[in-house]
């Protein structure tokens, strides 16, 4: 374990990357570590890491029958709502969408939180450089039908990985239950699986989490963590996320059959790709240096946080590096744990 200890040591420069917390768990062993200005307890901000929370719900409701993947969205919310918010060359596509096209991010739908509005500057510009703020899923729809979709829902196998998918997706599961998405996730989340630490973010006055990090400096952005939802607001810790991620992969919530399902990948920027509600990762061997190559399937988030497994080496890990501003830190942190674990 000393060889672990060394590379997360050493990936603390305390300047960009101030603490890193990491769990790994496979069959014959575990490891648990945190370095600098986190401890193994400490809850942070899983950021779209909650997006595998979310799909774990959908995936479960339809194996059990309660909904179809392939349902147009409109059978779960307003059509009025929706009305406008996909119009692609002078069609518009709303009435279209699939609860598929959304968890596998192939809507079309252009993200709220990249997209650029009219202001010529994206949301997260703007919480980037301070400017925190609240939105709610009217505000989402009414900045992305002002932007220009990409494509049609399901259009020739393209992908756009796109954060109003999921604002969506919560307002959906809100309305399916009759309840509010925190309710939501821990009737069939938090509660199953015994969770005392973690919980969707949604009280602007709550300091428990880490603090997020942009560059050399902390962001204080409490009304955007709050406004995430379903797209990016749960805290947990590195342990609680080790529980749910193998959950999600050894048939807690859904079978084998629907688990191999979900994994038809489309790239959605390199080197990730997206499934119907889950992410890979997995670098071409001409770019990496480890071997065997490592394929990760899982989430991970703009903070830093992530949730994965390894299937090559059956071991699963979970932490966070706590910095927006490299997001390519997590990934290779957790290259250079599987090469020597």
């Amino acid at each position: 374990m000393k060889k672990l200890e060394d590379i997360i040591d050493h990936s603390i420069d305390n300047s960009y990357i101030k603490g890193i917390v990491v769990s790994l768990h496979s069959d014959d062993r575990s490891f648990i570590y945190a370095k600098g200005n986190i401890s193994t307890e400490q809850q942070y901000f899983i950021a779209s890491t909650t997006k595998l929370y979310v799909s774990a719900i959908f995936l479960k409701l339809a194996e059990m029958g309660k909904l179809q993947l392939d349902d147009p969205i409109i059978d779960y919310i307003s059509p009025v709502l929706l009305s406008g918010i996909h119009q692609y060359k002078g069609i518009d596509y709303s009435a279209k969408i699939t609860l598929h096209n959304l968890l596998s991010q192939t809507s079309g739908l252009p993200d709220y939180f990249l997209g650029k509005r009219k202001n010529g500057r994206s949301l997260q510009d703007e919480i980037l450089a301070g400017n925190d703020q609240t939105w709610n899923l009217e505000r989402v729809l009414l900045d992305i039908s002002q932007m220009k979709p990409p494509f049609p829902p399901g259009w020739k196998n393209r992908a756009l990985y796109s954060d109003t998918n999921y604002q969506i997706l919560g307002r959906i599961l809100e309305n399916i239950y009759g309840c509010s998405l925190t309710d939501v996730f821990k009737k069939e989340i938090f509660e199953p699986l015994g969770f005392r630490h973690t919980y969707l973010y949604t009280d602007v006055s709550n300091d428990t989490p880490q603090p997020l990090n942009y560059k050399k400096n902390v962001l204080n952005i409490p009304k955007a963590m709050a406004s995430f939802g379903a797209d990016g607001g749960i805290v947990s810790t590195v342990e609680e996320s080790m529980i749910f991620i193998k959950a999600f992969i050894n048939g807690f919530f859904f079978s084998d059959r629907t688990l191999k399902s979900i994994q038809v990948w489309k790239r959605i920027f390199f080197p990730l790709q997206y499934g119907i509600g889950i992410a890979r990762f997995k670098l071409p061997r001409i770019f990496s240096p480890f071997k065997p190559f490592p394929e990760l399937i899982g989430h991970s988030g703009l903070s830093g946080a992530f949730a994965f497994y390894c299937p090559s080496k059956n071991t699963y890990l979970t932490g966070t590096v706590n910095q927006i501003a490299k997001p390519g830190t997590s990934f290779k942190l957790m290259l250079k744990l599987l090469n020597v674990w």
